[in-house]
C-alpha cells in the first residue's frame, strides 16, 4: 500500500473529497491504515500542481475517515468498454 492522500470532507452530494499527494486513475480504490476500502475514485479535480479527487464512498460511516490518511490498493483497476458489441 502506498500513501495517496488525506480525505477533506464530503461535499453536499455525498461524495468524498480527498486531497492527493500522487495523480490516481479513475477507478482505484483507496483504503484506510488498515487495508479497509475506503472510496472509489471517480474523476480528478483541480490543478495538476495540488491534485484532488471526487470519489464514492464504500462505506456507511465514511465521517469517521475525514481528516485520515488514505492508501492506494495495489489492485489493478480494471477498466470495461462502455460500448460493447452485442452477440447475435
Amino acid at each position: 500500500m502506498q500513501e495517496v492522500g488525506e480525505i477533506m470532507h464530503l461535499a453536499s452530494s455525498g461524495r468524498v473529497i480527498i486531497r492527493l499527494k500522487v495523480p490516481l486513475d479513475e477507478g482505484r480504490i483507496v483504503c484506510d491504515n488498515t487495508g479497509r476500502k475506503v472510496a472509489k475514485v471517480t474523476e480528478m479535480i483541480g490543478p495538476v500542481s495540488k491534485p484532488y479527487a471526487s470519489a464514492i464512498s464504500l462505506t456507511n460511516n465514511i465521517k469517521k475517515y475525514i481528516d485520515q490518511k488514505v492508501y492506494s490498493l495495489d489492485e489493478p483497476v480494471i477498466k470495461h468498454d462502455k460500448f460493447r458489441k452485442r452477440k447475435r
